[in-house]
C-alpha cells in the first residue's frame, strides 16, 4: 500500500494542486474539522459509494490515525482504484481544517 505523510498532503493543499482527498471518518468526527476540500465517505459506506469514484483518478485516504483509511485503501485497491493512505491520519495533521 502506498503512503503519504500529512506534511506532503498539506503541501499539495497549500499549493492548490489538484487532489482527491477522501475522509473515511464518521460524520461526527469530520464535523470537528477536515482537510480543506476533502470529501467524507465513512468507512462503512465506501463499498456502497465507490461508484462515485473514478478509477482513472488517484485518491488520498484519510481517517483519525491511519487504520481505517488503510482498510479503505486495501478494499479499494482490490477493486482496481488508485489510492494512497495518509499515515498518522488527522492526529498527525498540522495544517488548516474546515
Amino acid at each position: 500500500m502506498r503512503e503519504i505523510t500529512p506534511r506532503e498532503v498539506e503541501t499539495i493543499v497549500h499549493e492548490g494542486k489538484p487532489a482527491n482527498i477522501i475522509d473515511v471518518r464518521e460524520t461526527n468526527e469530520v464535523a470537528e474539522g477536515k482537510i480543506p476540500g476533502a470529501v467524507n465517505i465513512p468507512l462503512g459506506l465506501v463499498e456502497f459509494r465507490m461508484n462515485e469514484l473514478d478509477k482513472s483518478q488517484e485518491y488520498i485516504m484519510v481517517c483519525r490515525s491511519g487504520g481505517r483509511s488503510g482498510r479503505a485503501c486495501q478494499f479499494l485497491e482490490n477493486q482496481g482504484y488508485k489510492v494512497i493512505n495518509m499515515n498518522g491520519g488527522m492526529l498527525a495533521w498540522e495544517g488548516k481544517t474546515e
